[in-house]
Protein backbone atom coordinates (compact mmCIF):
# COMPACT_ATOMS: atom_id res chain seq x y z
CA UNK A 1 0.00 0.00 0.00
CA UNK A 2 1.61 3.49 -1.05
CA UNK A 3 0.83 5.69 2.30
CA UNK A 4 1.51 9.59 1.81
CA UNK A 5 2.79 11.17 5.07
CA UNK A 6 3.31 15.06 5.52
CA UNK A 7 6.57 16.17 7.50
CA UNK A 8 5.93 19.65 9.06
CA UNK A 9 3.87 19.29 12.48
CA UNK A 10 3.52 15.47 11.42
CA UNK A 11 6.66 14.02 12.22
CA UNK A 12 8.60 17.14 12.96
CA UNK A 13 8.07 20.44 15.09
CA UNK A 14 8.56 23.48 12.62
CA UNK A 15 8.10 27.01 14.54
CA UNK A 16 6.21 29.49 12.33
CA UNK A 17 8.42 31.40 10.99
CA UNK A 18 9.22 27.75 8.66
CA UNK A 19 12.85 27.78 9.57
CA UNK A 20 12.76 24.25 8.22
CA UNK A 21 16.57 23.88 9.35
CA UNK A 22 15.58 23.79 12.99
CA UNK A 23 12.94 21.71 12.96
CA UNK A 24 12.83 19.17 15.84
CA UNK A 25 11.94 15.55 15.09
CA UNK A 26 9.21 13.68 16.99
CA UNK A 27 10.78 10.67 17.46
CA UNK A 28 7.94 8.43 18.11
CA UNK A 29 6.05 9.56 15.20
CA UNK A 30 8.70 8.98 13.08
CA UNK A 31 9.40 5.34 14.65
CA UNK A 32 5.66 4.64 13.67
CA UNK A 33 5.90 5.46 10.40
CA UNK A 34 9.24 3.48 10.02
CA UNK A 35 7.01 0.05 11.04
CA UNK A 36 4.87 0.56 8.32
CA UNK A 37 7.73 0.80 6.01
CA UNK A 38 9.12 -2.30 7.88
CA UNK A 39 5.51 -3.92 7.26
CA UNK A 40 6.13 -3.67 3.34
CA UNK A 41 4.21 -0.05 2.45
CA UNK A 42 5.33 2.46 0.36
CA UNK A 43 5.84 5.54 2.23
CA UNK A 44 6.07 9.03 0.40
CA UNK A 45 6.34 11.95 2.35
CA UNK A 46 4.33 15.01 0.47
CA UNK A 47 5.35 18.45 2.07
CA UNK A 48 4.44 21.95 1.56
CA UNK A 49 8.24 22.95 2.19
CA UNK A 50 9.14 25.77 -0.56
CA UNK A 51 5.33 25.66 -2.21
CA UNK A 52 4.93 29.51 -1.07
CA UNK A 53 8.43 30.97 -1.05
CA UNK A 54 9.60 28.49 -3.87
CA UNK A 55 12.75 27.54 -2.03
CA UNK A 56 14.36 24.27 -2.88
CA UNK A 57 14.18 22.71 0.76
CA UNK A 58 14.95 18.99 -0.46
CA UNK A 59 18.84 18.68 0.60
CA UNK A 60 17.97 19.96 4.09
CA UNK A 61 14.66 17.41 4.19
CA UNK A 62 16.83 14.84 3.23
CA UNK A 63 20.02 15.01 5.51
CA UNK A 64 16.97 15.87 7.80
CA UNK A 65 15.53 12.10 7.23
CA UNK A 66 19.37 10.52 7.38
CA UNK A 67 19.98 11.95 10.64
CA UNK A 68 16.49 11.63 12.31
CA UNK A 69 16.53 7.66 10.99
CA UNK A 70 13.69 8.57 8.80
CA UNK A 71 12.64 5.18 6.43
CA UNK A 72 10.70 6.25 3.26
CA UNK A 73 10.87 5.55 -0.49
CA UNK A 74 9.98 8.90 -1.79
CA UNK A 75 10.05 12.40 -0.91
CA UNK A 76 8.15 14.93 -2.91
CA UNK A 77 8.05 19.10 -2.03
CA UNK A 78 5.87 21.80 -3.05
CA UNK A 79 2.56 19.97 -2.07
CA UNK A 80 -0.10 22.55 -2.99
CA UNK A 81 -1.01 25.37 0.13
CA UNK A 82 -4.59 25.30 1.37
CA UNK A 83 -6.45 25.56 4.56
CA UNK A 84 -8.31 22.66 4.60
CA UNK A 85 -8.19 19.25 2.67
CA UNK A 86 -11.40 17.43 2.33
CA UNK A 87 -10.64 13.51 0.83
CA UNK A 88 -11.44 10.52 1.34
CA UNK A 89 -8.78 8.38 1.95
CA UNK A 90 -7.06 11.11 4.76
CA UNK A 91 -6.59 10.56 8.67
CA UNK A 92 -5.60 13.43 10.83
CA UNK A 93 -2.44 13.43 11.80
CA UNK A 94 -3.04 13.55 15.70
CA UNK A 95 -6.12 10.82 15.22
CA UNK A 96 -3.59 8.82 13.42
CA UNK A 97 -0.82 8.61 15.46
CA UNK A 98 -2.94 8.29 18.77
CA UNK A 99 -5.10 5.18 17.20
CA UNK A 100 -1.68 3.64 15.24
CA UNK A 101 -2.46 0.68 16.71
CA UNK A 102 -5.95 0.15 15.74
CA UNK A 103 -4.60 1.59 12.16
CA UNK A 104 -2.49 -0.44 11.69
CA UNK A 105 -4.02 -3.37 12.37
CA UNK A 106 -7.60 -2.81 11.14
CA UNK A 107 -7.14 0.36 8.92
CA UNK A 108 -4.61 -0.80 6.71
CA UNK A 109 -7.18 -4.02 5.71
CA UNK A 110 -10.01 -1.72 4.87
CA UNK A 111 -8.59 0.56 2.01
CA UNK A 112 -6.19 -2.19 0.36
CA UNK A 113 -9.27 -2.19 -1.64
CA UNK A 114 -7.70 -0.21 -4.67
CA UNK A 115 -2.84 -1.35 -5.02
CA UNK A 116 -1.64 1.40 -6.08
CA UNK A 117 2.64 0.89 -6.69
CA UNK A 118 4.91 3.40 -6.51
CA UNK A 119 5.77 3.34 -10.08
CA UNK A 120 2.05 4.64 -10.32
CA UNK A 121 3.30 8.01 -8.99
CA UNK A 122 3.92 10.54 -11.66
CA UNK A 123 5.43 13.44 -9.84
Amino acid sequence: MVIYVDIDHTICETDASLDYEQAVPWKENIDKVNQLFDDGHTIVYWTARGSGTGIDWRDVTEKQFEKWGVKYHKLILKKPLYNIFIDDRNINTDNFFENFDSFRKDYLKKVNDNIVQLEDINH
